[in-house]
């Protein structure tokens, strides 16, 4: 009910947020252990993370980590390029850079499967880019925003990324392969506390933003969704330069143009105190590259050859916005 309806309720919890009337405010009221509940949701995809699937893709590691080069330079390259093309202010600036330059988000595993395509390349691709994220991250937010980003965000950067998501993922994946009443309850509930912390984290942001998303501004919509579609392309063309097979190149395409813009957000909290606009492109991203990547995996589906469908043993994966 919750995965399939993600989408549903991602609106929801977020009108929620945007017109919540209380005194108290409980999406407030849990900022200081937003990263937390990042680490949570990661716990939950390592956890989830099949054994068969992770050897599958150390056997195609070198397309693996083509799709993971591909990613990394262009989506931070198209972020900047949006921004520059959109003349967008600094504080949104800062946020369209760090939805280009986060990892992929598992929201594409799903999808994939969606699309009738390869979702343990699409595993391969989101696992490699996460474990990567706290080197490659900063360093691509430096090469976009140059000096007007301190050293010392970045180095919080890395610290935050390695201790809200690589370590939470190989913890997941550590207890689900070694404790089998572990692994009994993650089948069972890992997939729901993902999503709902998820759903939590983009609410949170859009609380923050509470009283500036009618102030926004009108190019950033536009700077996104180009930034999303632009993502599609790279990745497509990123496919064809080696000749990808049809299923490696949906997950591709999929994978590059969605990015993780939950620990996007959480990051741009964390790293800019008293800037919450800032996360509010990460947010906006959340709702972009769900709806785009929906409609563009029931493209890939309807248009799949009628013998190609999803393995039987394919991964249980979450959403990860």
């Amino acid at each position: 009910m919750l995965q399939r309806f993600l989408i549903v309720w991602l609106l929801l919890s977020s009108l929620v947020a945007a017109v919540w009337p209380f005194p108290f405010d409980p999406f407030i009221a849990t900022v200081p252990i937003l990263g937390f509940i990042v680490a949570l949701t990661m716990l939950c995809i390592g956890s989830l993370l099949p054994a068969d699937e992770v050897r599958t893709v150390s056997r195609k590691w070198p397309l693996v980590a083509w799709g993971t080069f591909v990613q990394y330079t262009s989506m931070p390259f198209l972020a900047w390029a949006m921004a520059s093309l959109f003349g967008l202010p600094e504080d949104l600036r800062f946020g369209l850079a760090l939805a280009g330059c986060v990892p992929g988000a598992m929201a594409s595993n799903v999808l994939t499967l969606a699309a009738k395509g390869n979702v343990s390349y699409s595993v391969g691709l989101t696992s490699l880019a996460t474990l990567l994220s706290p080197l490659l991250v900063p360093v691509t937010l430096r090469l976009i925003l140059g000096e007007s980003i301190a050293k010392e965000k970045l180095v919080g950067a890395a610290v935050d990324l390695s201790w809200q998501v690589v370590l939470p993922v190989i913890l997941g994946f550590t207890l689900s392969q070694t404790v089998t009443s572990w692994r009994s309850l993650s089948k069972k509930f890992a997939g729901h506390m993902a999503n709902l912390a998820i759903l939590w984290i983009i609410a949170v942001v859009i609380a923050l933003n509470r009283s500036r998303l009618m102030q926004a501004n009108g190019l950033l919509i536009p700077a996104l969704l180009g930034l999303n579609l632009l993502g599609y392309t790279a990745g497509w063309i990123g496919a064809r330069l080696v000749n990808l097979p049809r299923g490696m190149r949906v997950a591709l395409i999929l994978e590059v143009g969605m990015q993780n813009a939950g620990v996007g957000a959480s990051i741009a909290v964390g790293m800019f105190n008293g800037r919450p606009q800032i996360a509010l492109p990460c947010a906006a991203y959340a709702f972009g590259c769900m709806l785009t990547g929906t409609a563009l995996a029931q493209v890939f589906a309807y248009f799949a050859p009628p013998d190609e469908t999803p393995a039987a043993n394919q991964p249980d994966a979450v959403s990860d916005l």
